[in-house]
């Protein structure tokens, strides 16, 4: 009789090509998304081998980090940002990859194209040279970030060598309040257990909060698992997955897609599995959240103030992080002046965030001190936002609608918040410098981002409820 498994297990162990003890597991992977910023070196590396891509078919290029997201037909201005995506270029063109470039209509953030254009399917194991590679797992895959070293080895072998993680659970039941998203969520949840509590662990999402979760909002709870330290997150696939996936361009048809949904509903944690470790919390809980310091787990209710010291930090860390944000010990957020406003990134630029910000908006002005930009993930998510007249909405609000980029969630391309100057934004990190040298960081919702932008202030969602 077999042992119970969880939903971790049951995908990784389908996948091990190889074991011995005491080695890592040689893994095959199912998906590999590459962008401009971390394969050059592992093409290069390639040539030093002499060695062809594997697997083709099975990898997924475009440009999103370092790209502009204005006048994306012009050629690019910005000399790295060029060399970049003109390096992406060459080395596609050379090893016979196809390239979903500028302008193209399956171009955008690597971890928003995988899903809506059905690349990413349940049950599969995804890498990329990019951290928030942990999106993916919200339709219940086992998705990772890699080195570049690893880049290379994924490209030429189709398959990579990984230890094993320890497996978490963390489950959300109750009721969310209204006002309250999928982000504050796991903003809430990091700064429960710190940005170093999931550390050596691969973490599965469950819950009744988590199953009422739309599937966009799922990949925001599972992007941002690497901010608590983990190697991922995944959530178990069901009804509202299937739904999600079916009928995108490269998701199964026909039989296939019967058969395909019979497996898919089988991964599933069973009865009486073990996790390494397990934690509880109330959705009721959960206020609007957000960040105050220096790093994702330094985040309180928005009702809240600032603490003398949050939860593994040290009398210096805190100091050190309140100095650089202008901010003190028992200060309250309400009420704060921003200046910015970003809402993008791998985190929160799918559609039903820009539908939520324009419902919240419309017939009304942003803050005239404040400067909003919008900036869809995706070239289809842009082509959605325009069909339905969100353009429009944006435009009388008087924000900037951009195009598909990471644009400000990391200060690599032209889009950067000016030093000592306030944003609220609704990425995923809030490094020192993190959207520009000397940028001040306020992680939030789209929801709270959106009120933001309209008062000029920081505001408790909930209040704004119609």
């Amino acid at each position: 009789m077999n042992m119970p498994s969880t939903l971790f297990d049951k995908i990784w162990e389908r996948h091990v090509v190889n074991r011995r003890t005491d080695y890592p597991d040689l893994l095959y992977i199912d998906r590999h998304f590459i962008h401009e910023v971390t394969s050059p070196q592992a093409f290069d590396g390639l040539r030093k081998r002499g060695l062809p891509v594997a697997r083709i078919e099975q990898t997924i290029a475009t440009a999103d980090h370092n790209v502009p997201t204005k006048n994306q037909h012009l050629p690019i201005a910005e000399k790295l940002s060029r060399f970049q995506v003109e390096t992406l270029r060459e080395n596609c063109k050379a090893f016979g990859l196809p390239l979903h470039d500028l302008g193209s209509e399956k171009q955008g953030i690597v971890h928003v194209i995988g899903p809506e254009q059905g690349w990413t399917l349940p049950g599969m194991t995804i890498v990329c040279g990019d951290s928030h590679t942990s999106t993916h797992g919200a339709l219940g895959t086992i998705a990772f970030g890699i080195g570049t070293s690893q880049v290379e080895q994924v490209l030429a072998t189709q398959a990579i060598l990984q230890y094993k993680p320890k497996t978490m659970r963390i489950n959300i039941d109750g009721v969310l309040a209204k006002g309250v998203l999928s982000k504050d969520i796991i903003l809430y949840i990091i700064s429960q257990i710190t940005t170093s509590g999931g550390t050596g662990y691969f973490v599965e999402y469950a819950g009744s909060a988590i199953r009422a979760l739309s599937m966009e909002a799922r990949m925001t709870i599972c992007n941002m698992s690497i901010e608590m330290g983990a190697r991922g997150g995944i959530i178990a696939p069901d009804e509202t997955t299937f739904e999600y996936v079916k009928g995108r361009t490269f998701a199964p048809k026909g039989e296939n897609w019967e058969k395909s949904v019979a497996d898919w509903a089988t991964l599933k944690t069973d009865n009486n599995a073990v996790f390494d470790q397990e934690h509880h919390f109330k959705a009721e809980d959960i206020e609007p959240w957000i960040t105050y310091g220096t790093n994702p787990g330094m985040g309180i209710g928005v009702t809240q103030n600032i603490p003398e010291l949050a939860l593994n930090h040290t009398a210096k860390d805190m100091n050190k992080s309140l100095t650089y944000m202008g901010l003190e010990p028992q200060q309250a957020l309400l009420g704060k002046k921003i200046d910015y406003v970003f809402i993008g990134s791998c985190t929160n630029s799918r559609i039903e965030d820009l539908r939520l910000v324009a419902d919240i908006v419309k017939g009304k002005q942003k803050a005239k001190a404040v400067e909003v930009w919008i900036v869809p993930g995706s070239k289809k998510v842009e082509a959605q936002a325009i069909e339905e007249g969100l353009d429009k909405v944006f435009e009388a609000a008087g924000f900037d609608l951009r195009q598909p980029g990471c644009s400000a969630c990391l200060g690599m391309n032209e889009d950067k918040i000016p030093k000592g100057k306030y944003c609220v934004s609704t990425s995923n990190r809030n490094f020192e410098g993190r959207q520009g040298p000397g940028s001040r960081t306020f992680l939030a919702s789209p929801f709270t981002a959106a009120i933001a932008a309209i008062t000029g202030t920081i505001e408790d969602a909930r209040t704004y409820v119609g």
